[in-house]
């Protein structure tokens, strides 16, 4: 626990959950990976031996540890024994490609990093440069060499290093679709409030079974790591994600609560094992705004979906779509509709703003568009090394999302679309999340995402890329005439091209992939 010589304040870090159950709940089970178990002491101690081994090869306050690992238990115990050493964590993306990742090692300035043994061929062919590397074999036992790593150290806890709790706990980066992705701080305090947000929003509890579906090195799992830990919850670490596992662990493993992007949600809904639950679980989705048809079919299984907003810049989630007990009265498709807003900040969180471009307020008409701005407890330190890419951020007082909304006369946002994701198309604005969701309500449409595309007379038009259920048949023009019937003629998509859609690690759509191949040859991006 940081030293503190105030007798009303102690500095916060989510490193102190881990401790307070360890001494709370010695012999629960914290943490599940196949037939492994750890409890909440064994948990605790494996943290203070990385911590401690840490310390014991050299590490300085402050010094970066990056993991390369997927959602298992070494990738959990970063998550404390780095910020216990007084290191800060740098979890990195298991989907990159080798260059993406060696530069993430140099620009943070990494000195240790941790590869799980199928991703070391990713990280093989870097020049070390004073990087000391340690192989993750997953196998808990002696011979593994995270497993000595860890024998190198004690089971004791080290003493805190911590002064303040806005010192820097982890750096994110950000996908990089754009250009080279930017480290996001997050600090001790920012990580701890943001846990307990998430615990406030999703129920969790000391009977909590929490799944990892969502990557662990995706903001931190959306603080998960901290928060499932702090109700003194169980953690059950998968690998990788299949839907077909989820379904087994909802069946037998008593799973309560998970994440994940949409395109996660919809391949387990569409799964041949889906089912109508015994039990309701909750799940919390964001990544990308969900449909109205997915969040209806969530609910029909007896999930219970918890819709947050949020980006790496505020820790994950930000903002969550609270149900209103008046909604219930609704037909289904109405619910859906209103539950697939974005909604207004967390409990502990500072109520967001949709503005123009001078910063003033947008009229809550759910009409006009504006810029998505946040400020307050969960919003990062800053772009490390970045300062003039801060300063832009936060230009006027507030973080700037990028993201474009309207404002309902209730408070809540929508978003309609990345600024750069919007159609302008004869002068008028399409949103392609409009789009999407009407396609996606089809019978036959799994999950689409639609983009702009040239068009001569019009300058841009939408293009809907979509994926069909299994064993379901559609056409181009069968989708263009039923988006027609439910929206304006002009937002219709003016063509509809069938197969998978690219996407990143965390589930995300990857539309400039969409895009770049659509617009290939033209001398820019915008007509």
């Amino acid at each position: 626990m940081p030293k503190s010589t105030t007798v009303y304040r102690t500095e916060l870090t989510p490193v102190d959950f881990l401790k307070r159950n360890a001494c709370v709940l010695p012999d629960k089970v914290a943490v599940v990976h196949g037939t492994r178990r750890y409890t909440y002491r064994q948990f605790e101690e494996r943290a203070n031996h990385l911590a401690s081994a840490l310390r014991r090869k050299g590490l300085r306050k402050r010094d970066r540890v990056a993991f390369l690992c997927p959602n298992i238990p070494a990738m959990l115990e970063a998550h404390f024994g780095v910020p216990m050493a007084g290191g800060v964590l740098v979890a990195i993306n298991i989907r990159l490609s080798t260059d993406e990742i060696g530069y993430i090692l140099q620009h943070s300035g990494a000195r240790f990093v941790f590869v799980d043994a199928e991703l070391e061929g990713l990280v093989k062919p870097l020049d070390p440069n004073g990087l000391t590397l340690v192989r993750v074999d997953d196998t808990g036992a002696a011979g593994d060499p995270y497993e000595d790593f860890l024998g190198s150290g004690s089971p004791e806890a080290v003493d805190s290093w911590l002064e303040h709790e806005e010192e820097m706990l982890a750096i994110n980066y950000t996908s990089g679709t754009t250009g080279r992705p930017k480290g996001v701080m997050y600090s001790h305090r920012g990580a701890y409030v943001n846990a307990i947000g998430e615990i406030l929003e999703t129920a969790m509890t000391w009977d909590t079974h929490y799944l990892w579906t969502l990557p662990m090195f995706h903001c931190n799992g959306w603080c998960f790591t901290w928060a499932v830990t702090a109700v003194g919850g169980t953690h059950h670490c998968l690998r990788k994600v299949d839907p077909g596992t989820v379904w087994e662990a909802l069946d037998h493993a008593g799973i309560t609560h998970y994440n994940g992007a949409p395109t996660v949600q919809i391949g387990i809904v569409n799964h041949p094992k889906a089912h109508r639950l015994a039990r309701q679980v909750t799940v919390t989705v964001a990544g990308a705004p969900p449909s109205p048809t997915l969040l209806a079919r969530l609910k029909e299984l007896n999930f219970r979906p918890v819709h947050v907003y949020g980006l790496t810049e505020t820790y994950g989630p930000h903002t969550v779509c609270e149900w209103h007990a008046e909604w219930d009265a609704l037909p289904p498709e109405e619910q859906a509709r209103l539950a697939a807003r974005q909604g207004q900040g967390y409990a502990n969180f500072d109520l967001v703003r949709i503005v123009d471009t001078h910063m003033n307020d947008v009229p809550r008409d759910g009409e006009t568009l504006g810029e998505v701005v946040m400020r307050g407890n969960n919003v990062m330190l800053g772009y490390f090394e970045q300062p003039d890419a801060t300063a832009e951020a936060f230009r006027g007082g507030w973080f700037h999302s990028g993201d474009i909304g309207v404002w309902h006369p209730d408070g809540y946002i929508e978003l309609r679309d990345r600024k750069k994701d919007i159609i302008i198309s004869g002068g008028e604005n399409i949103s392609t999340i409009e789009v999407e969701q009407c396609v996606a309500r089809h019978p036959a449409v799994m999950e689409c995402a639609v983009v702009a595309v040239p068009d001569e007379k019009w300058g841009e038009r939408p293009k809907a890329f979509v994926t069909l259920k299994p064993g379901h048949q559609t056409s181009e023009r069968e989708i263009i005439d039923f988006c027609k019937q439910h929206i304006a003629h002009f937002k219709a998509p003016a063509a509809v091209e069938f197969g998978d859609l690219p996407k990143t690690s965390t589930g995300k759509v990857q539309k400039f992939v969409l895009r770049e191949k659509e617009w290939k040859g033209q001398a820019k991006r915008i007509n």
